[in-house]
Formats: structure tokens, sequence, C-alpha cells
């Protein structure tokens, strides 16, 4: 996604690894339509807004949601290859279960009417119109039993990265147009001109593409200078680059470039690429460039944004050339051929009505020269966000321009190849050249790890709409109720579309009364915006209470003090008050008391941790307290007189399953630290309690006493039980990685 003045791209590096996610929780925040059976790749999207449908194509099927929830009312219509077409695809090698099905790649609005949509056709590509109706209400949706040549249109391969862009009645895509995969191409098909490409076989022009994008971006007021630009990755050029690099590019064609006379026939003459630099810069002068994706050197993805007027200047600056096969790559320096060659025909600039009318010397350089020398560089010269250790790389991107109180925000919404989506905040620092990334959330929008394939936001509904191979999801653009019930909550959250109304954190709105909304993107201050907040112990700092839990532990045992803020970016401060001790003292770490993401990990209780402990999250100079924990510390020796006593020789048997209850309960909390495992333990009390039986019932046959024995191997296996699901539940709650938020 991207907007006239600013482009954004988005560029990975692959990862080394993957990580499993666990199942995603259910809310109500998320609507997911988990796909047919014999159907998947739910990855052509294309939103109507005037409708109120999402169109989406997959394999062998077309699918029209509505857009308010994708499962109250949607239809699907079945459009499989042929019988025959699979035959011949399963016996060309290709593989029939994966390969070679009609997986939709193109979805195109054309005409008030009809769609035009092109699929795989099982390596055999096939397109169709699809009616639709003129308005909503008509509730059309038919396929046009009159087939299309897919050829130039739709990729063979269902894996092969394509785009496409219909606009005036005329097909613009980019896809490859030979079974083997190999012949690579910018086409233009439809309409009542001839077909038009780009040269064939010529790696100067492309290099093993795969086409990310195509838009009609216009120059001026002058149609006749309307451009369509290209986003795309490619193999570098020949001598380009030391070693093999995938490098990212944007190409320009002219919307009424009709092809050359005599040389160049209906082959682009406009066409021009240059190489997206997408880098953060490093030490020694060496840069970590994000745009050249090359296996195995590191994981990391970034989000660079660009400037339409850099991407103009490059277009205009030097031509890249080289003399020969093994001479470098040098700016060209001799003479550019009038009209510059990548101008637009038009009467304004020379006087020529069409490409057909450039002399030969322009079509000549134009062949010869298809890619400037100058890259381009992001805003700001490096990326507005990076990620780089992660197990995931960036997948989709789509960006909202949101109003908030104290300007106006770009929020992305990024999806990974681990089918969750981060949902994140650029606010300028400085100026509009320094930014700072806030990461909002971070959500689970499929059943399982997935990649995100495409990605769709309505601003009329407030909604994004996901897909990927196991379905189709949609999720809201704000879930502000996730930041707490308090006005500092709100404020610190930085969400440009939530604010603090009185009552609660809720949808913004721009037209609202200015007295009842506290909001502060910029700097995220709630002293300046929650002016009546109240600051006392008692007190959160929001006029709600702190609350009060009481904890115990045994001395030389370990103790995990559980607490953890709302806020992705707040840090978490502790500090301890000892008894009969107004001061608070900070709490210092070594090997003994550890700090992690979910809270204080005390390896080795002494006497002296006893005390109340204050949990306090900090963010923007503001403190707000969490919580109190009060911890006693229990002496080993006095382990035993805290425990009830045992039943007297008369007590019924009932009240000594309670006690045995009682001791489950306690000790599956403390670990003794004097004996080697609580069955050890639970056995010495239990080889107690059977002593006094004995004594107080001597006479009882022998079959019971047995059966006591019985009971006691139960309980002992009970608690192996026990303590194998708490060594589980530990291993959970202290790992240091916070998992993504789910929805």
């Amino acid at each position: 996604g991207f907007h006239l003045s600013f482009p954004y791209i988005h560029l990975s590096t692959p990862t080394l690894s993957s990580r499993s996610l666990s199942e995603m929780l259910e809310s109500s925040n998320l609507i997911t339509f988990n796909g047919l059976a014999n159907s998947s790749s739910y990855d052509a999207f294309l939103l109507d807004e005037e409708r109120g449908r999402l169109l989406v194509g997959a394999e062998d099927h077309i699918f029209s949601f509505d857009l308010v929830n994708i499962n109250r009312d949607h239809k699907q219509i079945a459009w499989p290859a042929t019988p025959s077409k699979r035959d011949e695809c399963k016996w060309a090698g290709k593989d029939l279960g994966k390969e070679c099905s009609n997986f939709i790649r193109v979805l195109q609005p054309y005409n008030q009417t009809h769609l035009y949509i092109c699929g795989t056709g099982a390596f055999h590509p096939i397109c169709a119109y699809l009616e639709m109706g003129k308005r909503a209400e008509d509730n059309i949706f038919r396929l046009a039993s009159h087939f299309e040549n897919g050829r130039g249109k739709s990729p063979y391969d269902p894996k092969m990265l394509s785009a496409s862009l219909l606009i005036d009645g005329e097909l613009y895509s980019g896809t490859s147009a030979d079974f083997m995969g190999r012949d690579f191409a910018i086409f233009r098909t439809l309409g009542d001109h001839h077909p038009i490409r780009t040269e064939q076989h010529d790696s100067r022009w492309l290099n093993d593409p795969r086409f990310i994008g195509v838009h009609l971006i216009p120059e001026s007021d002058n149609p006749e200078d309307d451009k369509i630009f290209l986003f795309f990755k490619e193999n570098a050029m020949d001598g380009e680059h030391t070693g093999k690099a995938t490098i990212a590019r944007i190409g320009q064609l002219c919307k009424n470039d009709m092809g050359g006379h005599r040389s160049l026939v209906n082959k682009w003459t406009t066409f021009l690429k240059a190489r997206l630099m997408c880098s953060v810069p490093g030490v020694n002068g060496i840069d970590t460039h994000f745009d050249e994706l090359r296996n195995n050197i590191f994981k990391g993805s970034a989000v660079c944004m660009y400037n339409m007027a850099d991407i103009r200047r490059v277009f205009l600056g030097p031509y890249a050339h080289r003399d020969g096969p093994n001479y470098q790559w040098v700016p060209f320096q001799g003479r550019v051929p009038y009209p510059r060659p990548g101008t637009c025909p038009s009467k304004t600039f020379g006087g020529f009505d069409s490409t057909k009318d450039l002399p030969d010397d322009v079509i000549t350089f134009a062949r010869g020269h298809p890619a400037m020398y100058n890259p381009v560089h992001p805003i700001g010269g490096r990326p507005i966000m990076v990620r780089t250790d992660v197990d995931y790389q960036f997948s989709q991107l789509v960006v909202d321009k949101v109003e908030a109180e104290d300007g106006q925000y770009d929020v992305m919404f990024i999806g990974t190849d681990m089918g969750t989506v981060l949902k994140v905040v650029t606010i300028p620092r400085e100026s509009w050249h320094d930014l700072e990334e806030v990461v909002l959330e971070e959500m689970t929008v499929f059943r399982e790890p997935t990649p995100i394939t495409a990605m769709e936001l309505s601003t009329k509904q407030q909604q994004l709409y996901l897909g990927s191979a196991l379905g189709v999801s949609q999720m809201s653009l704000h879930r502000c109720e996730v930041y707490g019930k308090a006005c500092a909550e709100c404020c610190l959250a930085r969400d440009p579309y939530c604010a603090w109304d009185g009552t609660e954190c809720s949808r913004y709105f721009p037209t609202a009364k200015r007295r009842t909304r506290r909001q502060d993107i910029r700097n995220g201050d709630p002293l300046s915006q929650c002016s009546d907040l109240q600051h006392h112990d008692d007190m959160d700092g929001l006029g709600g209470s702190v609350e009060d839990r009481s904890v115990f532990g045994v001395e030389n045992s370990s103790m995990f003090l559980e607490c953890s803020p709302k806020s992705q970016r707040a840090l978490i401060y502790w500090q301890l008050q000892k008894p009969n001790d107004d001061r608070k003292h900070e709490i210092k770490l070594d090997d003994r008391v550890l700090r992690t993401d979910q809270g204080l990990l005390i390896r080795s209780l002494t006497q002296s941790d006893t005390g109340t402990y204050h949990c306090q999250a900090v963010e923007h100079g503001f403190i707000q307290p969490l919580l109190r924990l009060n911890l006693q510390v229990i002496p080993t020796q006095k382990l035993g007189d805290i425990l009830p006593g045992l039943p007297s020789a008369g007590g019924s048997v009932g009240h000594s399953a309670k006690h045995r209850l009682w001791y489950r309960d306690f000790l599956s909390l403390l670990d003794h630290p004097d004996l080697n495992s609580v069955e050890e333990f639970c056995d010495r009390v239990w080889k107690k309690e059977r002593k006094q039986k004995r004594k107080g019932q001597g006479g009882l046959a022998g079959s019971q006493v047995v059966g006591g024995s019985r009971a006691s191997s139960q309980h002992t296996a009970k608690w192996r039980r026990m303590q194998e699901n708490k060594k589980g539940r530990n291993r959970r709650t202290h790992e240091l990685q916070r998992p993504p938020r789910s929805v």
C-alpha cells in the first residue's frame, strides 16, 4: 500500500528458522473464513467499497464477501481447470494436487458492471468476465460463458509472483509468458491497440523479476504525461553487483506508449527502471542493505518510505551504461538524444504525437539503456522500521492515514510470514525526516502460522482484510479497549485511533467536542492530558485502587512474583518496602534476583526478602503503580509447625482425607528445600499417619493395612503427575519472549 506522495516498500531477507505459534484465542475482534476443503491460496483481493464487497480469487474459486462481516453472506463461484488441462499439466511433470488447478491471479474492475479475472488454468492461463451488476441490490454474481487466452495476463505457475492493473479498458501485467517460466515481461493487453511488451530475453530490461504491484500515478494535469509505475524485485544485472543479489526496483512506462515504428515494434519505448535503496548505515561505512535479498546472510525486514519527487529526479538523472561485458556500469556521459528517452509523447513536449514518430536514435538509445545509474534513497536516508533477529519476515503492508488531535499520522499494518500482524505508527521526532516507530500491537490472525499473502484496508468500514493459504480473516483497525480502563493508559498507548473520552478509551473522532477527549500521540504524556490524576500510594495514578496480594514462600526455595504491563513499551520498576519501614528501596538485581518480562524471579529466598513488593510501569517519565505483593518467607524449621496437626485415633476418615487435600494444595506451591522431592516429603507425612493409625487401631485386619499402602502409592503417583505439570507450567511462565497479543 502506498500514497501518491510517499510510496512505501517493505523488503525482507529470508529467515533462517521458523517458530511455532500456539493456536489463536477466540475473540470477537476477529472474524475468520476458514476456507473450503477443496481450495487454498486466497491471494487475489479486490476491495469494492461501493457495493460493500470483498472479492477474493483462490484455487478454483472466486468469492464475494460482505465487508461488514465476511461470514455473514458470502457468495462463491467454482471455476476449476478442465480435466483435459489437468491431465496435460500432470503429464508435463507438474504436481496434480498443488499446481494443476486454476489459481486466480488477476481480479480487476473492467467497467461498471463487470470484472476481468484470470487464472493459471493448470499451466494454461485463462481469462473471463465476471458480471456483478451496477448496484449491490442487483445481487448478481456470475461468470460469463466466453473464456479468453490468459497468456501475458496471468502466470502459468501459481508460485510465480505477478501483478496487474486494468485501467481504461487496458490490462497492464507483470508476469511470465511461457510454460517454462523463463520469458518474463511487462505486458499491455485488451483494449483497441496491439498488445505491447518489454524486450524479450534481454537481462538489461528484466532479469528474473518477481512483480509486487502496478500503479497509475499522474505526473501533471495533462493526461498525456500519465505514467504506469511497477514495483518488482529482480536479480542484479550482470556486472552490477559482486555475487548474486536480488534488488528492489521501480519501473516506469508511459500510458500512451504505442511502441516503435521500425525498431522496438510492439515493444515499450519508454520503459525505465531504477534501484530502490533500503539500507541502515553501518560502522566503517558498510551499510546493511535490506533491498539486497541474499540467502543466509542475516534475518531481517525493513520498511522504507520514498518521495515521488526523489523518484522522478532519478529518472531524469544519468542512465546506466557500460561499453562491454567486461566493463563496469558507469553514468552515461555522452549526448542524450532528443526527446529524452522515457519522456511521454505529448504535444506539449516537442510535438511528437506518438512513440511511433520518435527518431530512430531515441529508440536505439532506449533499447540499450533501460536502467538509471543513480538509486532512489528513502526519506531520511534510512528505513522507518527495522526488525532483525526475529523468526519472521514481513510479507504484506498497507497504510492508513489517521487524523489525530495533534496532526495526521501514518499507521502501518504489516503482515508476516508467520500469520501475525504488526500495527505500527510512525511519529516525527524533530521533523518528518526523523521518525520514531511505535509498535501498538502484534496480533495473531490465523489459527496456524501461515504467510499473509494479501491485505486490504477499508477506511469506510474501519476494517482490515487478510488472505493466506488457509482462508480469509477480518479485524478492526482499532481495539481501544485493550489499552486499559484509565486515562493515562489510553494516552500512553499513542494509538491515533483512540482517545480517552472521560469514561473509557474509545474510538477518536476529529469532530467530537474537544474538552471530552484526551490524546497525545506525539509525546504520549499522560500528565498533560490526564490533569485530574491523583498521586498517592493507594491509587494507581488513575483514580483506581492498586491491587494488594499476599504470597508465601519457603526459605531457600525459589519464588516468582508475576507482574507485566499492558503497554509493550513500558518498563517495569520494582521496589521493596521492608516491614516497619516507610521507605521503599530499589531492588538490586544479581544472580539471585532476576527481572524478566513477566515479573521478578528470586532464586533462593532468605528472611530479608520478606516485605511489600511494589510493581510499577514506567513510560515517558510517567510512573503507574500496577500491583503490591506482600511476601512472607516461612523459615524451613517452622514449615512442620504450620501444617495442620494429624488427626487423633478417634478422628474420622473424612477428616483425614480433608487434611491430605490441604497438604496437596499447599505443597503444589512450595518445594521443600531439605528434601530431594515432594514425593519424599509426602511419603514421610503418610508414613507418620499410617504409624499413628496402626497404634490407634492395632486390631484391624491386614487387608486394610495393604489398602493404606496402596493409597500411599496412588498419592505418590499423583504427586509425580502434579510435579510434571508444575514444571511445564513454570517453563511457560518464565519464557522471556513475550508472545504476540492474540486478537
